[in-house]
C-alpha cells in the first residue's frame, strides 16, 4: 500500500484512506484521536500548512528553541539552520553537493603554496538596512569571533588563520595580528598558518559571517549582537528576521536587499520550535508542518514498510555519544571509562531501539566521512568490562560513587538513557541516576562542566575528519570533557600539517585511535536524518550535513 499523507491532509474527507491508516496501525493513538475529531467534524477548516503554502511560507520543524541567533554565540543545529538563512559568508553551499559557490565574494585567488586567499566582494552585496557589505565587515566579524571577551564556542574553527589562536587565547592583545585584512572596501585578504585544502568548505559555516561594522558601537559590552535581535535585526542573507515568539517559532521573510533576491522563491520560513519528534509527527499529520526535523525512531519501520512517500532518510555526518567529565575522580580513570564503554551493546541500541538506519559507532568520526577509514571496531565485552572495573578498585561496582547521566528532554534520549542504565546495572552492578533537563539548562550545565555523564551529539561543520577530532584538543572551547593530552594534540597537529591527503587521513586515524584507546568519550551510533516532508517542497536535497540553502527551496504548483 502506498500512502500519500500530504494529499490526504490537504484534500480531507478521504475516509477509505483514514480506515487504511488506522487498520495498518500507521498512526499512533494520539494522532488517531486528534485527526479522528477532524474527520468527524467534516474537516471544513483549511489546515495551516495548506494556507501557508498558498502564501509561500515554509513551515519547518527545527528542534529545540534557539538559544540566540548570533553566529558567534551559538553551536546548535537549531540556530545554524536559521543563521544560514539570515547571514551569508564569502561562499555559499551548492544545494545538492555542498561545494562552495560564490556568496558575498564573487571571486577569489589563492597563492601557489595555498597560504594567502584574496577575495573580491560583490558590489551589490547589501545589509538589510541598505548599507553595503564591505571587507571591513568580515575583518570585524572574524576578529569578534576570536576575541577572548566574546567567548565564541566555535572560535577554534578560525585557528587556521595566522595569529588567530594566540589572539583567542589571550597570548597577544592586538587583533591586527590575526591574518585577515581589508585591502580596500571590496577586497579581503586571509592569511593561513598552513595549507588547508578544505578552507573554502570551512567558510560555509556561519561563524565566518560578517558583522555590520557600522553598528558595532551599539553593541558595546554585549555578547549577543543587537543586530541579531527582533526589532533591530540587520543581516545580509536571503531572509530577514521578522518575528520570534519564544518556544513557538522564529519567522523570517524574503530580503529585498539581498544581492541574489531574484533566486529566492519562498516568501518566508517559519522555524517551529518542537523539541520532541512525537509532537513533530503529530503536527505534520495534522497539517501544521511541511517538513519535520526528525521522526520518532519507533515509527520509522511502519512508514518505511508502507512506502510512505513523505518519509525521507538520508546519511548524516553526525555522532551520538556519551560525554564523560574527566574532572570526576572515578571518570578520570581510563579503566572505569573503558568498563562503561565495553558494557554497552551499541548494536542493540542502533538496530533494535532506533532502527532507522543508524550505525553502531566504534569511533568518534562518522563512518561515512569521505575518504577516511580508521577501522575502529565496535566493541561489546561485558566480561572485560567487569575485569577493568575490578582493576579500578570497584569489583562488582562496589564502592563506585553514584554517577548521574544527563540528557535533554526527548523521548528518544530517554529511551537510550534507560537502556544504558539497564545495561550498566546488569553487566557492572552499578546504578546510574538519570537527569532529564530542559534544553537551555542542559546547555548551561554542559558548558559549565556541571555534569558527570551526558548525552551529546556532534555534527560536522565541514567535510573533513578534523571537524570531529579538533573537538578534543586542549584549546578547543567545545572540549566539555575537560580532557587534555599533549600526545593527542601533537598527533592531530602532525596530521593537520600533512599536505598529502592520503597521509593526512592516516594521521587522523592515528589520532582517533589514540582518542578511543583513552576512551575520552563513548560513541554510541552514527546518525541518519529521518524526516517527513510534503512532496510539494522542492529544491530540498539530502546531504551528509543536512544543510539546505533556503534560497533554492520552493513549492511545486
Amino acid at each position: 500500500m502506498r500512502l500519500n499523507l500530504a494529499g490526504w491532509i490537504d484534500a480531507g474527507g478521504t475516509r477509505a484512506l483514514w480506515r487504511a491508516l488506522t487498520r495498518e496501525r500507521l498512526l499512533p493513538l494520539a494522532v488517531v484521536l486528534i485527526l479522528g475529531a477532524g474527520f468527524l467534524g467534516g474537516c471544513s477548516r483549511e489546515r495551516p500548512a495548506s494556507l501557508a503554502k498558498k502564501e509561500g511560507i515554509l513551515l519547518m520543524g527545527n528542534g529545540p528553541e534557539p538559544a540566540a541567533l548570533d553566529p558567534h554565540v551559538t553551536t546548535g543545529n537549531a540556530e545554524l539552520h536559521i543563521e544560514m538563512a539570515l547571514f551569508e559568508g564569502l561562499v555559499t553551499p551548492d544545494p545538492e553537493t555542498l561545494e562552495p559557490e560564490p556568496g558575498v565574494a564573487e571571486s577569489w585567488t589563492v597563492t601557489e603554496e595555498g597560504l594567502v586567499y584574496t577575495f573580491t566582494l560583490r558590489e551589490a552585496a547589501r545589509w538589510s538596512d541598505g548599507e553595503p557589505v564591505t571587507a571591513e565587515d568580515f575583518v570585524a566579524g572574524w576578529r569578534r569571533a576570536l576575541s577572548p571577551e566574546q567567548g565564541c564556542p566555535n572560535a577554534a574553527m578560525l585557528y587556521v588563520l595566522e595569529g588567530a589562536e594566540s589572539y583567542n587565547q589571550g597570548e597577544t592583545k592586538d587583533p591586527a595580528t590575526v591574518g585577515v585584512r581589508a585591502l580596500d572596501e571590496r577586497t579581503l585578504e586571509a592569511r593561513l598558518v598552513r595549507h588547508v585544502p578544505y578552507f573554502l568548505q570551512m567558510l560555509l559555516h556561519p561563524v565566518w559571517s560578517p558583522v555590520p561594522a557600522h553598528q558595532l558601537s551599539n553593541n558595546a559590552g554585549e555578547r549577543t549582537g543587537s543586530w541579531t535581535l527582533p526589532g533591530s535585526f540587520t543581516g545580509n542573507g536571503a531572509f530577514v528576521l521578522t518575528e520570534w515568539l519564544p518556544n513557538q517559532y522564529v519567522e523570517v521573510r524574503r530580503s529585498e536587499t539581498y544581492w541574489d533576491a531574484g533566486t529566492v522563491m519562498l516568501e518566508g520560513v517559519r522555524f517551529m520550535a518542537i523539541d520532541e519528534p512525537n509532537a513533530e509527527e503529530r503536527a505534520f499529520l495534522a497539517g501544521q508542518l511541511h517538513v519535520t526535523d526528525a521522526l520518532p525512531p519507533a515509527r520509522v519501520a511502519a512508514y518505511r514498510d508502507q512506502n510512505v512517500p513523505e518519509l525521507r532518510i538520508y546519511p548524516y555526518l553526525g555522532t551520538y555519544y556519551i560525554l564523560l567529565n574527566h574532572r570526576n575522580p572515578a571518570l578520570g580513570d581510563v579503566k572505569v571509562r573503558r568498563a562503561l564503554a565495553l558494557a554497552i551493546d551499541r548494536e542493540a541500541i542502533a538496530e533494535k531501539l532506533l532502527g532507522a538506519g543508524q550505525r553502531a559507532a566504534g569511533g568518534f568520526v562518522p563512518d561515512n566521512m569521505p575518504g577516511y577509514h580508521p577501522a575502529i571496531p565496535v566493541e561489546y565485552n561485558p566480561d572485560q568490562a567487569r575485569y577493568l572495573l575490578g582493576e579500578a578498585g570497584y569489583p562488582g561496582g562496589e564502592g563506585l560513587p553514584s554517577l548521574e547521566y544527563m540528557f535533554n528532554s526527548s523521548e528518544s534520549h530517554r529511551k537510550i538513557a534507560e537502556a544504558l542504565q539497564a545495561m550498566w546495572r546488569q553487566e557492572l552492578g552499578i546504578e546510574i541516576v538519570l537527569a532529564n533537563q530542559e534544553w537551555r539548562t542542559y546547555l548551561q550545565r554542559r558548558e559549565s562542566g556541571d555534569f558527570e555523564m551526558a548525552r551529546a551529539v556532534w555534527i560536522g561543520d565541514y567535510i573533513d575528519p578534523s571537524t570531529f577530532l579538533d573537538l578534543w584538543t586542549t584549546s578547543n572551547p567545545n572540549n566539555w570533557a575537560g580532557w587534555h593530552d599533549t600526545s593527542y594534540d601533537a598527533l592531530l597537529e602532525n596530521a593537520l600539517n600533512t599536505e598529502n591527503k592520503v597521509n593526512r587521513m592516516r594521521g587522523y586515524a592515528l589520532a582517533e585511535r589514540y582518542l578511543i584507546s583513552e576512551q575520552v568519550v563513548i560513541p554510541l551510533y552514527h546518525y541518519v536524518t529521518v524526516k517527513l516532508m510534503d512532496p510539494a517542497v522542492q529544491g530540498w536535497h539530502g546531504n551528509i550535513l543536512d544543510w539546505h540553502p533556503l534560497k533554492y527551496v520552493h513549492f511545486s504548483d
